[in-house]
């Protein structure tokens, strides 16, 4: 039996500066018991570090909150950078959150690409692929070995275990993030699914899919029962309206990723592009109609069955917030569960 499309938002909990940090706290937190409320299935708690020009809370002490905020959600981290972490302080923190959840917690991965974030934690960006694969090779010996030794140069575990283990068997889900050729190859080999980003248009994602399945069939694997994406999404009476009501924020959230740098694939257009150009493909904006129908085309193309939604951006007043994802959950989600 297929599995229903599934249905995540994205948090960041994170603030403009000068903003009150301890307001967009409570505006998080109120968002996400009503994702619980609304009958959503996960939320994604967002991860950087020195994320200038934003003030960011972090990842885990998050996930943790959100344990109790909101019981019945899936809790995803997206995306753990794994490269700059311990493995065996990766595997405890994630089987304690996933105790904390009651089996609840997805370790989504990714490799970083900032240099600011490799400089600060001592780990040289030329040693980031092979710290990935070694750390989460590590993590999952961890999550299912008594004791686990294992001697790699970047650390070494001498009989080293994780107690306790995570409640979801063998492990909880592993989802590897990746935008370039050479990472989505990885995924397959390494992941539980391909956690497709924000960021990469569509016609170069097909490609990449083909890539994709052509990997798992080396590794193997199935295809998996789960391919989670992430896409920023917006809702409103009309296309006009959403644009007028959402632009400002998402503008300004993906200038800064431009900033940034992002590893794409050489045939996507780059996120240079003007805000128009990006709507259907990296932004899913309109009415609810339009946008069930974007996600439904997501799915037929891509086999895609659980949407991780972007819906707030830094500065966003949470009324707009909260508009959009109520219509999300009374609106879209039906339309697209009888799509598809």
């Amino acid at each position: 039996m297929a599995q229903q499309f599934q249905f995540g938002l994205v948090v960041r909990a994170q603030a403009e500066q000068g903003e009150d940090i301890s307001r967009r706290l409570d505006e998080t937190l109120n968002f996400v018991r009503l994702a619980d409320q609304l009958g959503f299935d996960s939320v994604t708690k967002t991860a950087h570090y020195s994320a200038h020009p934003f003030q960011m809370l972090q990842l885990v002490p998050m996930l943790a909150r959100f344990t109790a905020e909101a019981p019945r959600l899936r809790l995803n981290a997206g995306v753990l950078l794994l490269p700059l972490m311990s493995p065996l302080h990766v595997a405890e923190e994630f089987a304690t959150l996933d105790v904390l959840s009651r089996g609840k917690i997805i370790l989504g991965v990714g490799l970083g690409y900032r240099d600011v974030e490799f400089k600060a934690f001592g780990v040289p960006r030329a040693q980031r692929v092979r710290r990935f694969e070694a750390n989460l090779i590590a993590v999952r010996r961890l999550w299912t070995e008594e004791k686990v030794s294992m001697k790699t140069p970047y650390f070494e575990l001498d009989a080293a275990s994780c107690l306790p283990k995570p409640l979801q068997r063998p492990h909880p889900p592993i989802w590897v993030g990746a935008n370039a050729d050479a990472a989505v190859e990885r995924a397959a080999r390494l992941g539980d699914c391909w956690y497709i980003g924000p960021a990469v248009e569509i016609p170069a994602l097909e490609r990449q899919m083909t890539l994709y399945r052509r990997a798992l069939d080396a590794a193997g694997k199935p295809f998996p029962a789960e391919m989670p994406m992430r896409r920023e999404v917006f809702v409103a009476k009309t296309q006009e309206e959403a644009i007028r009501l959402c632009a400002p924020y998402l503008g300004a959230k993906y200038a800064a990723y431009q900033a940034w740098g992002q590893d794409m694939p050489q045939d996507d257009k780059g996120l240079g592009q003007d805000f128009a150009s990006l709507i259907g493909d990296r932004f899913l904006i309109g009415s609810p109609d339009e946008v069930a129908e974007q996600i439904v085309a997501l799915h037929r193309r891509l086999g895609v069955n659980h949407l991780v939604m972007s819906t707030e951006w830094a500065g966003m007043p949470e009324s707009l917030a909260v508009e959009t994802i109520e219509m999300i959950a009374r609106e879209v989600v039906p339309r697209v569960r009888q799509g598809v």
